[in-house]
């Protein structure tokens, strides 16, 4: 069972962009990395999953949801969240609702595996694997603030990241999103 491990490099870099207080939808959230990061940071957080057992072991983190959001109906039907988080999963059916699932001054964190990582391991079906600017084209409607497509080493990986925003309409300029800074 996982969930004890360190939370995503792009969940954590990405993070302060999610609202103070917000609640965050993190989606298949297994046993609850994510969530337990998020909700450190002070923030309401919801998972989503079809495993009991990954739930089992996220008990008492907040609103959790047992579903199989592959063959059933949407859980979150008319619900937006300030942030919905996706690591690791992949439902092109779903694409579409997670957006709309952006509340407006919310923001969308996703890294998923990429075409290319067949060659290097686990997944290798192409269902499980996003084709070249296939998110960018999922989050028409978003603005885009960071968007990687590549390989990454250690472990060996093709790896598809976004974050992008439901911009609020900007009171007296354009909007502010603070990218972070990296040491060299």
């Amino acid at each position: 069972m996982h969930g004890n491990e360190a939370p995503s490099e792009w969940v954590r870099r990405w993070s302060h962009l999610i609202a103070p207080g917000s609640t965050v939808l993190d989606v298949a959230c297994g046993a609850g990395r994510h969530l337990r990061w998020l909700r450190g940071l002070g923030n309401s957080v919801v998972g989503v999953d079809r495993s009991a057992e990954a739930l089992a072991a996220c008990e008492g983190l907040g609103e959790l949801v047992l579903a199989d959001i592959e063959s059933g109906p949407w859980p979150f039907a008319g619900r937006q969240f300030g942030a919905v988080v996706v690591t690791n999963y992949l439902w092109r059916p779903l694409l579409a609702t997670l957006v709309e699932s952006v509340a407006p001054g919310g923001v969308l964190i996703y890294e998923t595996f990429a075409h290319g990582n067949e060659t290097v391991g686990r997944p290798a079906r192409p269902e499980f694997l996003l084709q070249p600017g296939e998110l960018l084209t999922a989050c028409t409607g978003l603005r885009t603030l960071a968007y990687e497509d590549g390989f990454q080493k250690n472990p060996d990986r093709f790896v598809q990241r976004i974050t992008a925003v439901r911009e609020l309409p900007p009171p007296g300029g354009p909007s502010r999103h603070l990218l972070p800074m990296w040491a060299s």
